[in-house]
């Protein structure tokens, strides 16, 4: 009777440890802000564990402030990153992007995969899905309208496309983040996927190209397409994106072809493995400067603004909500809240392949659960790391590789599987954009979802590939095999038949 006692007692700690999770999700499926949600969580959370663990009041902060203390780096890289995305969005250089596509021509039928394309292109350039989906929609989603495609097609396509660079880029927060959490080099990460990143991209832009075949052949250009864009669609834009307002005069004015250089340039010594701060700086240098050549940096104090206003949007919101859920994370572990759930996946899982599998299941359901990319990443991110850590024996190299793959999995599963929840602020947002720039169509988060093919295929595949061992057919994508990399409980069982 005690040992049924004892376990009813135990379940019943287990599930007031993981409430803080749940409490998190419900707060955001309420659309309440992540800065309001993150906080009541962490509140919530230091409760618990004072009530279960009798952890100390002061013991409970240390655990959330030596957490928020790992994001140091990460910090100081997201701002810069936010100030190269405002200069790259204001010296013309993301505008750049779009002419040279549209001077390709676009028809009815190619609208859809152009948009997915140039959506992708630019999100690489200025590290924002949000931005790039703002910026990119009016013209797109009008374009559509006067070449007659598929209205629905071209909003999943730049969404999609929005997402490729939030997920690859150099600049973008939520790589920055799970590669930081994970303890290993953004150049790296992005070395480790982008294999696979491209060959998603090709996929899901052929399966684009198909499903617009059977639109007209008209073909049309920006200009006529922004300057359609009602009065009230601009005014809704600037209160939602100022930005993407300068991008649009910009390209419809048209700016120098070579102010695409500074990406160029980025991506270059992105590659040749510069770190990562020194890859921002050269961004927003030859921005700096060929901005002032083109014209559309006017002066060294609006330079300096752009930079303040990137490292000010950093500040009162992304690193904000970021310390709050790091802060929050560092309290859950403190208290062991996802200890029975860690036992679980260590218990049914018989390789290091099917733990990583379950590494990737649980990211995209603490995604579905938080409703909040960032919140995923930075809170089942340290889950999955102790798991890799705590249950597989090997080399230093090869757990570099483990950890690579478990950052992949908190920065795809969390954008590109954000697309494929009805429920997530992504979303709520990407709708809420395209209602109000083209209000001629009543968008729904399930229509969009249905045609978005690049978050199908990057969802579904980085798991199978990562359950079957075939990322070992993907250069630079395979992770190391056993007996190379082995679960601790294997080796043991192996120790015991020998005896």
């Amino acid at each position: 009777m005690n040992s049924k006692n004892n376990t009813l007692a135990n379940i019943l700690v287990a599930i007031l440890k993981i409430s803080p999770v749940f409490l998190m999700a419900i707060l955001m499926i309420k659309e309440f802000d992540s800065l309001i949600a993150a906080p009541l969580a962490t509140i919530y959370a230091a409760i618990i564990a004072f009530i279960t663990d009798k952890i100390p009041f002061n013991d409970i902060v240390d655990s959330a402030v030596e957490n928020v203390k790992e994001m140091q780096l990460v910090f100081f890289i997201l701002m810069l990153a936010y100030a190269m995305a405002a200069i790259f969005m204001a010296s013309g250089v993301g505008a750049s992007i779009i002419i040279m596509a549209l001077k390709l021509g676009i028809t009815g039928k190619t609208i859809a995969v152009t948009g997915f394309i140039v959506t992708a292109i630019l999100s690489i350039a200025t590290g924002t899905s949000w931005g790039t989906f703002a910026a990119c929609a009016p013209i797109f989603l009008w374009l559509n309208h006067i070449v007659g495609g598929n209205i629905v097609l071209t909003t999943a396509a730049i969404a999609g496309g929005a997402c490729f660079g939030d997920n690859i880029g150099l600049i973008s927060d939520t790589t920055v983040v799970s590669s930081g959490i994970q303890n290993v080099e953004v150049i790296h990460r992005i070395r480790h996927q982008g294999v696979w990143s491209l060959i998603c991209l090709v996929v899901a832009g052929i399966l684009f190209f198909i499903a617009g075949m059977s639109n007209p052949s008209e073909t049309a250009n920006a200009s006529s397409a922004i300057s359609q864009i009602p009065q009230d669609v601009w005014a809704a834009l600037m209160e939602k994106r100022p930005a993407a307002v300068t991008l649009l005069n910009q390209v419809k004015e048209g700016v120098p072809l070579y102010m695409i250089i500074p990406l160029i340039l980025v991506l270059i010594v992105a590659i040749k493995g510069i770190p990562t701060l020194a890859c921002l700086g050269v961004g927003i240098i030859s921005a700096y400067i060929l901005g002032n050549v083109a014209g559309t940096i006017t002066s060294t104090k609006a330079f300096l603004d752009l930079v303040m206003n990137g490292f000010a949007d950093a500040g009162s919101w992304v690193i904000v909500m970021m310390m709050w859920v790091g802060a929050f994370g560092g309290i859950m572990g403190k208290m062991k809240a996802f200890a029975p759930l860690s036992k679980l996946i260590a218990h049914i899982s018989k390789s290091v392949k099917q733990l990583m599998f379950w590494n990737g299941i649980l990211s995209i359901a603490g995604n579905a659960a938080l409703s909040d990319e960032m919140a995923q990443i930075v809170t089942i991110g340290p889950i999955v790391k102790n798991l890799t850590d705590e249950n597989v024996e090997a080399s230093e190299e090869d757990m570099y590789k483990l950890r690579l793959r478990n950052a992949t999995f908190g920065d795809a599963l969390g954008v590109f599987g954000s697309q494929l929840i009805p429920w997530h602020v992504y979303m709520s947002f990407y709708v809420g954009i395209a209602a109000a720039v083209y209000p001629l169509y009543e968008f729904s988060a399930i229509e969009i979802i249905k045609s978005n093919y690049m978050a199908m295929v990057a969802v579904a595949s980085i798991l199978i590939l990562t359950l079957t061992g075939l990322d070992r057919l993907i250069p630079f994508f395979s992770l190391p095999s056993e007996p190379n990399v082995r679960l601790k409980k294997n080796i043991t069982k192996s120790s015991k038949e020998i005896i």
